[in-house]
């Protein structure tokens, strides 16, 4: 059975990894154009397209696939290419790109995408972020059917998995990754026997994964501790929760809530102690401990390391911390 596959980063490549192990003949993969990376800014590969060169498997990456749109040439390029591979069904994982009805109808049995949800919660493009900044107890992968809706397909398959207290988007997106592999691949195992079975997905329930926004990023330190805590995981390591400290901006890239310390004079943001274990600053309701930071052009460290090149002491406040005498 021949797989095409649409995808771009780490999430995608290690699905394709999978396909390529269980012995699928590959003719073609779409992955987004390369994009400046790292301190030099320039073009790099995506993962995935690095694995479909690694494999001698021939890629293709167009700006967009609308035939009468902006990128109208590197759609009909990228039709011919599909349509040449004659291929039976095409993957997607984390693609970038949306598809139109002419690639949902081009594969003999259409397009499987890999969403790293419950579906229908959290359709959209950030589904593992916004799972734990909710609070969500569980999560999992859905396989669906692909049609023109935002992740409205039918159903093919899904799995749970708990999402544990000290969860960041980068250990459950390492979790989903592996479990959405091992799932495509057994989807395509049956597949070659028979049509998947289809469920339509439930009218109730949808709730929408959208795009994290750096405003968002920026810690509010007025919030409880527990929902402080939450995105900081939810937004480590990419893009970063943000907070800025005598005019410097700083990353905080990991902390945990310090139960025993509490935010006795209704001042928050301020810290309150400072060891090597970490950082703990007032919030609204209770306090964080952050043990692990990043200034602006530096690496991520944990809270011992940066204290040696950073004097932070008690009372220092971070910037949107405010006092009740203000009337907050």
């Amino acid at each position: 059975m021949k797989v095409l596959f649409a995808g771009t980063p780490q999430f995608a490549r290690q699905a394709l990894e999978a396909i390529f192990a269980a012995g699928f003949d590959v003719p073609l993969v779409l992955t987004q154009p390369d994009r400046p990376a790292g301190r030099g800014l320039k073009l790099a590969p995506s993962p995935v397209k690095q694995l479909a060169l690694e494999h001698g498997v021939a890629v293709a990456q167009p700006q967009g696939l609308r035939l009468d749109g902006r990128y109208a040439e590197d759609a009909a390029q990228a039709r011919a290419a599909i349509e040449a591979s004659r291929a039976d069904v095409m993957v997607v994982a984390a693609y970038g790109l949306i598809l139109p009805q002419w690639v949902l109808d081009a594969p003999r049995h259409g397009c499987i995408n890999i969403h790293a949800s419950l579906l229908p919660r959290w359709r959209g493009a950030a589904p593992i972020h916004r799972a734990i900044e909710a609070g969500d107890e569980e999560t999992g992968v859905t396989l669906m059917q692909m049609d023109a809706g935002l992740d409205t397909g039918d159903m093919l398959a899904c799995r749970r998995i708990a999402i544990a207290p000290d969860d960041t988007t980068a250990s459950l997106h390492d979790r989903l990754a592996a479990l959405g592999a091992d799932m495509v691949v057994e989807a395509l195992a049956q597949l070659a026997h028979g049509p998947l079975p289809r469920t339509p997905q439930p009218a109730e329930g949808v709730s929408y994964a959208h795009k994290v926004s750096k405003a968002e990023t920026h810690i509010d330190w007025s919030r409880p501790a527990e929902v402080v805590a939450r995105r900081v995981r939810a937004w480590a390591p990419v893009p970063g929760a943000s907070t800025q400290l005598g005019g410097e901006s700083l990353k905080v890239l990991g902390c945990e809530i310090d139960s025993y310390k509490t935010n006795t004079d209704g001042r928050y943001g301020h810290i309150l102690s400072v060891n090597d274990s970490g950082v703990t600053v007032a919030c609204g309701e209770g306090a964080v401990r952050l043990t692990r930071l990043q200034r602006a052009g530096g690496r991520p460290l944990a809270a011992r390391d940066f204290l040696r090149g950073h004097a932070l002491q008690p009372g220092m406040q971070f910037a949107g911390g405010t006092s009740s005498e203000a009337g907050t």
